[in-house]
């Protein structure tokens, strides 16, 4: 059930933003920029990070909490949008069940309009000056960090 309202959503979204017939050249998946980022820091306990709407198609539109199993590993991802971005915060842990949590953050988004998110990301286009570049099956994309992080630290 869940899935179907997540497929519904995303089709209502794409026809909202459809851009015609001169629309950009295909862009990878968020999900594959978040999975090849986490296998080009080889797996790490914790990252956080941005990358730009315009660099990727949304395919996890609709995500707030969630599992992301990657090669063997997974990760407890906290995902907003937060314009011109996405952010992502994801920890490396056991799975878990996260279908309340998301449910939660997904209605505090839905009742404060996003305003917060989008003053994040405002603050986020000003403040994110460390970059690194994530390799995917549709060229490389520009991911975007607040902080310069330690490779293999805990925290």
């Amino acid at each position: 059930m869940r899935a179907e309202l997540r497929g519904m959503r995303a089709a209502a979204t794409a026809r909202l933003l459809w851009r015609g017939p001169a629309a950009a050249p295909a862009r990878p998946a968020a999900s594959e920029v978040l999975s090849q980022h986490l296998r080009q820091r080889r797996l790490p306990h914790w990252t956080s990070f941005c990358v730009k709407y315009s660099a990727v198609r949304n395919d996890q539109f609709g995500l707030s909490h969630f599992n992301w199993p990657v090669d063997g590993a997974n990760y407890l991802v906290l995902r907003t949008g937060c314009f011109p971005f996405i952010k992502y915060h994801c920890s490396r842990s056991a799975p878990q069940d996260l279908a309340l949590q998301d449910a939660f953050f997904t209605a505090l988004k839905v009742l404060n309009a996003g305003i917060p998110t989008l003053l994040y990301g405002i603050g986020s286009w000003f403040f994110a000056r460390v970059t690194e570049t994530v390799h995917t099956s549709h060229g490389p994309v520009t991911i975007y960090f607040l902080n310069k992080e330690d490779e293999g630290a805990m925290y």
